[in-house]
C-alpha cells in the first residue's frame, strides 16, 4: 500500500512540474503580443492622411490591450492627424459614446499611439446656451502624461518630446504621469491642456458635461484651422 501511495505522489508531482503556472502563461501571453510600432509614411497616400490606415493602427492598439471590439467599432472611430502631417507624432482617435446636450453628460474613449501627442487646446463657451466644457480623464490602459496649468515640471519627464510638427511648443507644462485606474480632472474651465502617450500608447476614458467641436481651440494655428475646417 505504501508503494502505491508513493507512486501516486510521484505521479502528481510530475504532473504539477510539467503544468505551466498561471504566471508563466501570463508572461507567455504578454511576450506574444505584437509590438506596437508604426511608420508615419504608412498613414499617407499622395500626401493626404489615410483615415482607414489610421483606424487599422487603432484596432491594433485595441487588440493589444484586449479592448472590446464590435462590428460597429470601426465605423464609430474618429481619427485625425490634425493636419500636421505626422500622425505618429500628433494625432488622436476617439469613440464618442454619449454627448447629451439636454442633460449635459458626455463620455468618450480616446486612443493614443505610442509617444503620440494630443495637441494643446482649450474649450471656449459655445454660442448656444450650452456650458463651457469641464472634463476629466481616466487612463484605462498604457500611460498618458496629462498636462495642464500649474507649476512647470516638464523637464522632469524626459520621455516627453514635443514634436516639431506641434509648432511653437506648448504654453502649459504641469505634468501628471497617469497610470491605469488613475483619474485627472481639468484644473479649471477654459484652461489649456494636452496629453502625451507612453511607449505602449494609451486608452483613456474622458468624461465631461458636454462637447462641442465648434468651441475647441488649438494653440497651433495650422492645427486649429485644420480642426475647424478653415
Amino acid at each position: 500500500m505504501k508503494n502505491i501511495i508513493l507512486a501516486a505522489c510521484l505521479f502528481l508531482a510530475a504532473c504539477n512540474t510539467n503544468k505551466p503556472s498561471a504566471d508563466k502563461e501570463s508572461a507567455k501571453s504578454c511576450c506574444s503580443k505584437e509590438a506596437l510600432t508604426f511608420n508615419n509614411a504608412d498613414f499617407y497616400k499622395d500626401g493626404k492622411f489615410d483615415e482607414e490606415a489610421g483606424k487599422d493602427a487603432i484596432i491594433k492598439l485595441m487588440k493589444y490591450y484586449n479592448y472590446p471590439i464590435t462590428d460597429k467599432t470601426r465605423s464609430q472611430l474618429w481619427v485625425s492627424d490634425y493636419g500636421a502631417g505626422h500622425f505618429t507624432e500628433v494625432g488622436l482617435a476617439a469613440i464618442m459614446y454619449a454627448n447629451d446636450e439636454k442633460d449635459c453628460y458626455m463620455l468618450q474613449d480616446m486612443f493614443l499611439l505610442p509617444n503620440q501627442m494630443l495637441p494643446e487646446h482649450w474649450h471656449e463657451k459655445p454660442a448656444s446656451e450650452l456650458p463651457a466644457k469641464m472634463e476629466g480623464w481616466l487612463v484605462r490602459n498604457g500611460l498618458s502624461y496629462i498636462v495642464g496649468e500649474g507649476e512647470d515640471n516638464l523637464a522632469s519627464f524626459p520621455d516627453i518630446k514635443i514634436p516639431a510638427s506641434h509648432e511653437g511648443g506648448v504654453t502649459v507644462k504641469y505634468v501628471v504621469k497617469t497610470l491605469p485606474g488613475e483619474f485627472v480632472p481639468l484644473s479649471r474651465v477654459f484652461s489649456h491642456h494636452w496629453q502625451f502617450a507612453g511607449p505602449e500608447g494609451a486608452i483613456i476614458t474622458e468624461v465631461a458635461n458636454v462637447h462641442s467641436n465648434e468651441s475647441v481651440r488649438h494653440q497651433v494655428k495650422l492645427i486649429n484651422d485644420s480642426f475647424l475646417g478653415k
